[in-house]
């Protein structure tokens, strides 16, 4: 069997890379399940470098996709083991592609779905400063961070409705990054499940170009008001 390629996307030769994204898919799935999320990206990030792997393992759950870690028989006791253990391939292809577009991490913006944001939190919290972004769609920690990354802005996007990882999750590790005073947003889609839907995309979209790092803003001289964290969509 053909083993999913990587989708790669990248500006016109005249361009100047400037920014680099690794988007990552769900558990079963490929990065052709990312579509929509890769076209909403190319269009209001031009200069940006868009790298879609497919997950390191073929799924075990049967057919073609790719997972990043095995959910059989999963659970609290064993999922941040597992994650630990397929973290470094990952992080080393993220490394890899900063130095192939000549990139910083502060260039850097992970974005995943379900397992994909799962691992796009954990490399960041891992490796503090591996991305100055992180997009976790339908997610959650492994295992909630003793504490935050100081060199990465989270931003969690979920369904309201979300039946296969509650929104709980995200609304928790928001609360708990808070209460680290770690940079973290949230936003919530209602009436939406466990999907890649079109409001948390441009949601998603909207944040990288409007969000304003919470170091940034604690750098600059006059400013005494934070960003907002967390929003209800309709």
């Amino acid at each position: 069997m053909t083993e999913p390629a990587t989708l790669e996307f990248l500006p016109d030769a005249d361009t100047e890379i400037k920014q680099l994204f690794i988007l990552l898919h769900g558990v079963g799935s490929t990065p052709h399940s990312l579509a929509a999320l890769i076209q909403a990206v190319r269009t209001a990030f031009p200069a940006a470098a868009i790298l879609a792997p497919a997950g390191f393992e073929p799924y075990d759950g049967g057919g073609e996709g790719r997972q990043w870690f095995s959910v059989r028989g999963v659970d609290e006791d064993n999922r941040a083991e597992r994650v630990a253990r397929a973290l470094p391939p990952l992080v080393d292809y993220v490394r890899a592609a900063q130095a192939r577009f000549g990139l910083l991490q502060s260039d850097t913006a992970l974005a995943g779905f379900s397992q994909g944001a799962i691992m796009s939190l954990e490399a960041v919290q891992a490796h503090d400063g591996l991305a100055g972004r992180v997009l976790a769609f339908s997610g959650r920690y492994a295992q909630l961070p003793k504490v935050p990354p100081q060199y990465t802005t989270i931003h969690l996007l979920h369904g309201a409705d979300d039946h296969v990882m509650n929104v709980s999750y995200a609304q928790t590790a928001q609360a708990w990054l808070d209460s680290l005073h770690g940079d973290c947003t949230i936003d919530v889609a209602s009436r939406v499940g466990h999907e890649l839907h079109p409001a948390l995309i441009q949601r998603g979209i909207e944040r990288l170009q409007t969000c304003v790092p919470l170091r940034s803003w604690e750098a600059a001289l006059g400013l005494d008001q934070a960003p907002s964290k967390g929003e209800t969509l309709h």
